[in-house]
């Protein structure tokens, strides 16, 4: 499956070292301002190699609107999107491919469909989510126009917590740290696994803001169920947890419980959704990202004729891939929320009346 959504609904299609990637999205209201810039910017901001503490493979992510768009608005129609790689170098990939790398997809793909693009893990590269980004990007708009907002940023690198969550400061961190006190702490770390070929794992911690009460389909496409599952399926993630998560099945429930009075809840506890209905309260998700599989350490694995080998691996990788994905959270959160309010115009018949009549 290659799309997402149900009143809002993205597809996306290209591979790792193909020619391009892109995305087309369905649904958008009519009359939305495009702003280019604004979309190119998101990508920057998940583009690989700007730092060493990502990817040293450098790609400009530029975007191009191919479709849905005329004079600077949104027409309702299908919003088409491309974006061109131009610095693959496969060759990397050549000692890889009758050998499937220790903790990739390269094993189920290959099982699966019987064949496998090898170089970078083609469709199943990270790198497919440029083009949820530019989708995000453009549902990032729509929320804006209705006062929402959606941000994120580093709560954790290989262990290392933050105590504080300052999500105005990470835009501007390299490494979107939430803490500006365990940055470096943080940083010292990804280093070190890099130098030591290795990597580390982190947790990406997103908040949206000023999503009104309601949002929500229950009972099977409930708004923590659909965020957790547009969460799980970015690459990586290996856990996702609402408001306090697994704090939450430790403490009894008059901890757990968020009173209520005539201003609003007391607390927070529930992350802002209750029953799979958002509740008008911030939402809050932490995204448990692994350790990037790609090393450089001589790892033992199998071939494609189950042959026994030992092999290092090639390439540019990411020493921390949580640093990228939390960019991605933030894009999948803003198209979650968006298909919501779509669905929920149709919740009661005040609406409909208020609209057609």
């Amino acid at each position: 499956m290659n799309s997402f959504g149900v009143r809002l609904k993205f597809s996306t299609f290209g591979e790792s070292h193909g020619k391009a990637l892109g995305c087309l999205l369905d649904g958008l209201p009519a009359g939305l301002e495009i702003d280019e810039a604004y979309i190119q910017s998101e990508l920057d901001r998940r583009k690989p190699g700007k730092s060493e503490f990502e990817t040293a493979r450098k790609e400009a992510d530029k975007v191009e609107i191919l479709s849905g768009v005329f004079e600077g608005k949104s027409t309702g129609t299908p919003i088409a999107m491309i974006i061109y790689n131009t610095n693959q170098k496969s060759k990397d990939y050549t000692n890889i491919k009758d050998v499937f790398r220790p903790g990739h997809a390269d094993f189920t793909y290959f099982h699966k469909y019987g064949i496998r693009d090898y170089r970078g893990g083609g469709r199943s590269s990270a790198r497919e989510t440029a083009a949820r980004v530019a989708a995000g990007a453009i549902a990032k708009l729509m929320l804006k126009k209705l006062d929402i907002t959606v941000l994120s940023g580093i709560s954790e690198v290989a262990g290392i917590k933050s105590e504080n969550f300052d999500y105005e400061s990470a835009r501007s961190s390299i490494i979107y740290a939430l803490d500006a006190n365990k940055e470096e702490a943080q940083k010292e770390a990804i280093l070190k696994a890099k130098n030591e070929h290795d990597s580390v794992g982190g947790v990406s911690r997103v908040l949206i803001k000023g999503a009104p009460i309601g949002l929500g389909q229950p009972l099977y496409y409930k708004l923590d169920g659909v965020l957790a599952e547009a969460m799980m399926g970015l690459n990586a993630v290996k856990a996702v947890e609402i408001g306090d998560g697994l704090l939450s099945s430790k403490v009894h429930g008059s901890q757990n419980n968020d009173a209520i009075r005539a201003n609003g809840f007391e607390s927070n506890h529930s992350g802002g959704i209750l029953g799979g209905i958002s509740n008008g309260e911030d939402i809050v998700l932490n995204v448990y990202f692994k350790p990037t599989p790609s090393i450089f350490k001589e790892q033992h694995t199998i071939t494609t004729t189950n042959e026994e080998v030992d092999f290092a691996l090639k390439g540019r990788h990411d020493p921390c891939v949580a640093i990228r994905g939390t960019v991605v959270c933030e894009s999948m959160a803003a198209l979650v929320i968006a298909d919501m309010l779509l669905l929920n115009m149709g919740s009661k018949m005040d609406g409909l009346i208020k609209y057609y009549k």
